[in-house]
């Protein structure tokens, strides 16, 4: 299984007046990991931009268990997990080394969504090796016929 650490610092910008991060700071902790852990996992921005194939968010669940406060030190632990055949899901926990707390429990669903047409994609046989979903020419101009896909 894939997993990433990612250290993040908290800055005034995350903070509110009495410099508690702010819920949707987090939020953005987790966009920062969720990125980079595609990336070590092979899908690049060069790749998105070539393909027009992009991992989009479809669902979100976050528990906020301790805060962060300004000047924190944290990890954010990302790591792959579970996946049907449309969508697959990341799961996060954000924590404060310095006294062991867990702050944050993440998961998320993605799937990989062909742009302009909004059309998903299935994961490619085997997933997560390879990563990425294959796309051809021809996928890429013919109608989609996955319409109903559910993710």
């Amino acid at each position: 299984m894939s997993t990433l650490v990612t250290p993040v610092q908290v800055m005034f910008f995350d903070t509110d007046a009495g410099g508690v991060v702010h819920n949707i700071a987090y939020l953005r902790f987790i966009e920062t990991a969720r990125t980079l852990l595609a990336v070590k996992l092979g899908m690049d921005w060069d790749y998105m931009r070539r393909t027009s194939v992009y991992p989009v968010v479809v669902r979100t669940e976050i528990d906020y268990r301790r805060p962060a406060v300004l000047g924190d030190e944290l990890e954010v632990h990302g790591r792959l997990g579970e996946a049907t055949p449309a969508r697959f899901w990341c799961h996060f926990e954000i924590r404060r080394p310095r006294d062991s707390s867990l702050l944050i429990t993440c998961q998320q669903a993605l799937a990989f969504v062909k742009m302009p047409e909004g059309r998903p994609l299935r994961l490619p046989k085997g997933w997560p090796s390879p990563f990425l979903p294959e796309v051809s020419q021809s996928q890429s101009s013919r109608p989609s016929t996955d319409s109903q896909l559910p993710i």
